[in-house]
């Protein structure tokens, strides 16, 4: 099972950007799919979730403002990130919810950074 995670980089406060996730090892379109960010000297936390059935949840603090989504057709994870935050600088991750838990295997990473 392989995920690679894309699409970082530098934003403005109030900016946009969208991450992607590569995944492939599986059969994606079957299971849940995650964002998951680590900012310095703060745990990691679940961002956003998407199941099979399209069923979506996100963090407090990225309600409104992060949408996630997935294209079963090309194996790829989004996360569409809109009026972001300093806050939300952090390393960003996928992750896969086998049904019993989290894969919990991180890979780099994709790092975002918000500033002015």
């Amino acid at each position: 099972v392989q995920l690679q995670a894309f699409g970082g980089g530098l934003v403005q406060p109030g900016g946009s950007l969208r991450l992607s996730c590569a995944v492939s090892g599986i059969i994606f379109s079957a299971y849940t799919m995650g964002w998951f960010r680590q900012a310095p000297g703060k745990p990691r936390e679940l961002v956003a979730d998407i199941t099979s059935g399209l069923s979506t949840n996100y963090a407090d603090s990225v309600k409104g403002r992060f949408t996630i989504s997935r294209d079963n057709g090309k194996n790829t994870l989004y996360l569409q990130m809109n009026s972001l935050k300093p806050d939300d600088t952090a390393v960003y991750y996928c992750d896969i919810n086998w049904g019993w838990g989290w894969r919990s295997s991180w890979g780099q990473g994709t790092q975002l950074t918000v500033s002015s």
